[in-house]
């Protein structure tokens, strides 16, 4: 390592990035309007325009790769598709897709993990003009009753079915898949009440070239026009059933426009990405598959994941490959630390091409920004841009950026260019609503939802409170203030912000604990159920084989957890609405099929207060 720098005096390593203006506006009724100066620069409308592009301008930059499955001890080699290889693939997979019954009603749905086979199939759909739905694995392979599968499927009416595995799938498939035809990369399983075989992927692109396919996949693309359905993203169905988000060409190309503006170091080939975040969330898909195919990027799929099984894969991963940009979620980049931090090989690697940090999905404990800062400096000598962002799937994804260099845990900086974010007074907080090119149109087949999800303006209101970090300078930035939905009152009335109070204790356990529940309603006081690390506890327990159900029985895994309390005390001064004065281990994973977490990790407070309200009852007995 260098020798030691002071952090505060250390300077950035360059990165291009660009914050537009903001002007505010403020209604008599305290309602705030924000918006940026800055005009989009000309942009196509159709998705896959610049894969045309790159596939002719840079024919032979790698623009997906992928581990082959290793054959002893050692990660397998990587296989990679140029950006010629890949438009050469894509072609017969559109022209094959016109055989068959998808259309803008039936469209193609992906049940399965990331993949280059999932990819490819991804943009000949968006090609000519079918829409994409990719569905959550999990709803395929830890679902016991496949309930939320078969709503999303009943309500896509899907024309065709892509699983990388058919034995992997095999038993959702011969739950679910009905006549609907079925396309594998491998293993092509039985599946329908009549015995169908599934269509190999091989099989596919191997056909011969036809004339008349190709024109006709040609006289398709012509066909795009900007309201046309690209994408169907489902929601985690945190509130009931996933809904089924639209994302029209325009929407994602819009996007993809203002983040390359905001980050102008990713395009013409700037942005090389190592990911392992899921294409059936708009992080994954939309923001990082999408950018890389957008600005000519390089994409090397990581399958492994910010769990002890998945992050081993990750550094190996890491140790080949040097990101430009390395986006993850939070609890990603807590993990990912301790592995930086003992090896110096896989830490020079990593910092060696690497000009920003992006996190999102939630927020990130300061003490997990300021470790990253410390490797960074004692690696290169200079500080790595860490930057965060707000949106959602409706909104394509991004919605405001926080670009500059110097900022801090859970600033969420400005509006993206040519969007107009709304502030509206709700209890005593600003609810955050869109309006832009890049904001759905609404739900697929959900016309109650839809009508009940923008106001009378044509804002879509997300439910997020947002604040000014300094309300005399809206160009300082906003951070969140948590969800509208989740706040409650003590039973003195006092009104609890969940979401702000969440973040701070989770700094405050210093990485005991990866996640929280916040309890309270109607009660008088605050108490959480927290989610313990088992890789932390068992550290501090010296004991290697710790089990969840466990944890809660050891001295000092409760010692630990009641300085978390007591500090989280000294930081807050809110009184009775920011102290929580008992909190106890959860001793079960959270689940998905009853609600309480989404593949992505996120929890869901609402269902997880419900399910366990044993659990609650004994912090309040």
């Amino acid at each position: 390592m260098n020798p030691p720098i002071d952090l505060k005096q250390a300077a950035f390593r360059p990165v291009e990035t660009n914050t537009p203006t903001v002007v505010q506006t403020v209604r008599p009724d305290g309602t705030i309007l924000l918006r940026t100066t800055e005009v989009l620069a000309p942009y196509p409308l159709r998705l896959t325009d610049r894969l045309l592009h790159w596939a002719n301008q840079t024919p032979n930059r790698v623009f997906i790769a992928q581990r082959e499955k290793a054959t002893s001890s050692a990660p397998g080699p990587w296989r990679q598709l140029t950006y010629a290889e890949t438009l050469a693939t894509v072609l017969p997979i559109a022209r094959w897709l016109l055989t068959t019954g998808v259309s803008a009603e039936r469209p193609v749905a992906i049940l399965s993990e990331n993949s280059i086979e999932h990819g490819l199939l991804c943009l000949a759909a968006l090609h000519i003009g079918v829409p994409v739905s990719v569905i959550a694995p999990a709803y395929s392979l830890r679902s016991t009753d496949f309930d939320k599968l078969r709503h999303t499927l009943n309500l896509l009416t899907p024309g065709l079915l892509f699983v990388q595995d058919g034995h992997t799938y095999a038993q959702a498939l011969q739950a679910l898949a009905g006549e609907t035809p079925v396309l594998v990369v491998t293993n092509p399983a039985v599946y329908g009440p009549t015995g169908e075989m599934a269509t190999l992927f091989a099989d596919v692109i191997s056909r011969p070239a036809d004339t008349a396919e190709d024109q006709a996949v040609d006289t398709a693309f012509a066909q795009i026009r900007p309201e046309t359905v690209a994408k169907i993203l489902f929601t985690s169905g945190s509130t009931g059933l996933p809904k089924g988000v639209i994302n029209t060409h325009e929407n994602i190309s819009t996007n993809w426009q203002q983040i390359s503006q905001t980050y102008p170091f990713m395009t013409n080939g700037g942005l090389v990405l190592v990911d392992w975040l899921p294409w059936n969330h708009t992080f994954g898909g939309n923001h990082n598959f999408g950018l890389t195919v957008y600005n000519g990027g390089t994409l090397y799929i990581d399958e492994g994941n910010p769990t002890p099984a998945g992050i081993d894969t990750t550094v190996a991963n890491l140790r080949d490959c040097q990101p430009t940009m390395y986006c993850n979620v939070p609890k990603g980049f807590a993990d990912l630390i301790p592995h930086l931090r003992r090896d110096p090989a896989l830490r020079d690697n990593f910092f060696s091409r690497l000009k920003l940090l992006f996190y999102a999905g939630a927020g990130m404990p300061q003490h997990v920004w300021d470790a990253l800062e410390e490797l960074a400096v004692d690696t290169i000598g200079q500080k790595i841009v860490i930057s965060t962002g707000l949106g959602c799937t409706e909104s394509s994804p991004s919605a405001l950026f926080a670009a500059k260099e110097g900022g801090f845990a859970g600033l969420l900086g400005t509006p993206v260019a040519e969007f107009k974010l709304k502030l509206v007074p709700n209890g005593g907080k600003l609810e955050a609503r869109y309006r832009g090119r890049n904001v759905m149109p609404g739900y697929w087949r959900n016309p109650v939802a839809t009508a009940t999800a923008f106001d009378d303006e044509g804002f879509y209101c997300t439910g997020d409170a947002l604040k000014f970090v300094d309300p005399n300078d809206p160009n300082a930035g906003l951070v969140f203030d948590g969800r509208i939905a989740e706040d409650f009152k003590l039973d003195t009335g006092t009104w609890v912000s969940v979401g702000t109070l969440r973040t701070k204790l989770i700094e405050a356990g210093q990485g005991l604990f990866t996640d929280a529940v916040i309890t309270g309603h109607d009660r008088a006081f605050i108490g959480a159920i927290v989610f313990p690390d088992l890789t932390h506890c068992r550290r501090i327990c010296g004991l290697e084989n710790l089990t969840l159900p466990e944890v809660g029985q050891q001295p000092v895994v409760l010692d630990a957890l009641q300085t978390a309390l007591a500090t989280l005390a000294k930081l807050t001064t809110g009184g009775s609405a920011s102290q929580i004065k008992k909190a106890v281990f959860a001793h079960f994973l959270p689940s998905m099929d009853r609600g309480e977490i989404t593949d992505k990790g996120s929890i869901n407070q609402r269902s997880v207060l419900t399910n366990h309200a044993d659990l609650v009852q004994t912090i309040y007995s």
